[in-house]
């Protein structure tokens, strides 16, 4: 699904995944659950390109449904890995996060020996205000330590990963049981209402736009006046 042009959106993978058109260089934007490589690799090859052009994957953040399948496309693509240096460690596997509250907590516990994603030693780590192809790196921090935007200043979109989503109709927050530092992510979304743009994708939901920068802005209006 192409959503605007040069940006599209890979369905069927269990987060939102992103391919950015950059001249003839591809970038992906996330990569969703474990096993979902061939997915990816098929719906690059319907728009007539060989997964090789695929020669960046950048990771929003460290979570297994955003990283699961970075491992594989990396080894089919040999594109590089990039993520935020506060999530690298978790990406590695040289961390471990902790699991989320209550009962949710429980059932992660359980699962997790069998669903953890292969671990992938970061080809390059990210900073604030860097620039990769033609994307400008936003520390987002709160859902994770090293969660991050990606700006494209050109095409004024915005990749927000898990900081924000638009679920039917509705601006949210990141979902608060799976938030190590909520009041970091407030920090965070206030941080984004400050950045204009026409278009917003999440790492969950829909793509918020047109106009999404001054509907972003009202949203965290009203979390300052409840």
């Amino acid at each position: 699904m192409e959503l605007v042009e040069g940006i599209h959106k890979i369905d069927g993978v269990n987060a939102n995944v992103y391919l950015v058109l950059d001249e003839d260089e591809l970038t992906l934007v996330d990569t969703g659950m474990p096993r979902n490589a061939g997915k990816i690799r098929d719906y690059v090859g319907k728009m007539s390109k060989e997964p090789s052009r695929i020669t960046r994957i950048i990771l929003t953040h460290c979570h297994m449904d955003h990283t699961g399948s970075a491992k594989e496309l990396k080894t089919l693509t040999n594109a590089s890995v990039a993520v935020h240096q506060e999530d690298a460690d978790f990406v590695a596997g040289k961390r471990t996060l902790p699991f989320p509250k209550g009962a949710i907590g429980i059932l992660f516990k359980v699962a997790s020996p069998f669903f953890k994603p292969t671990p992938i030693q970061p080809d390059l780590v990210l900073h604030d205000g860097d620039r990769v192809g033609r994307l400008t790196v936003i520390h987002t921090p709160g859902h994770t330590p090293g969660s991050i935007s990606l700006y494209d200043s050109e095409r004024k979109v915005l990749f927000v990963g898990d900081a924000m989503r638009y679920v039917d109709g509705k601006i949210s927050g990141p979902p608060k049981q799976f938030t190590l530092d909520m009041d970091k992510a407030l920090q965070s979304i206030a941080k984004i209402s400050e950045l204009e743009f026409d278009m917003m994708l999440s790492g969950h939901g829909e793509a918020l736009k047109p106009n999404a920068s001054h509907m972003v802005k009202e949203f965290y209006k009203s979390l300052q006046n409840p």
